[in-house]
């Protein structure tokens, strides 16, 4: 039987990479129902959107034939997207710019065929 990798990538999520990865790290290497039970349990608000990125992913795989309980997270990434660049305006006439990132996550399953 040979390995088959399937990929689902979630663009210009309203999430600094840095929190997005935190959640990520706690998935990677888990099976798909564990790591669907640490995502719906997980206070972060990331970890919704960290769960539907997973759930297109195991469709992805169920559209090529895999079976669900074989799934492993192997691969889950939180790439930086681009900044949104904002101003507030603060005393003594002056500007302070605020930065909004976005990021990019990209979870890769793998199962057997």
């Amino acid at each position: 039987m040979s390995k088959e990798k399937i990929i689902a990538k979630a663009k210009y999520l309203r999430t600094s990479p840095q929190k997005a990865g935190l959640v990520l790290a706690l998935i990677r290497g888990q099976s798909l129902t564990e790591a669907r039970k640490i995502l719906k349990f997980s206070p972060k608000s990331v970890a919704k959107s960290v769960l539907k990125t997973l759930n297109s992913a195991a469709a992805n795989a169920k559209q090529k034939g895999l079976k669900e309980e074989d799934l492993k997270v192997v691969k889950a990434t939180a790439d930086s997207g681009p900044t949104f660049k904002r101003t507030r305006f603060v005393s003594r006439g002056r500007v302070h710019r605020i930065l909004k990132r976005t990021a990019h996550v990209t979870i890769e399953l793998e199962g057997e065929k």
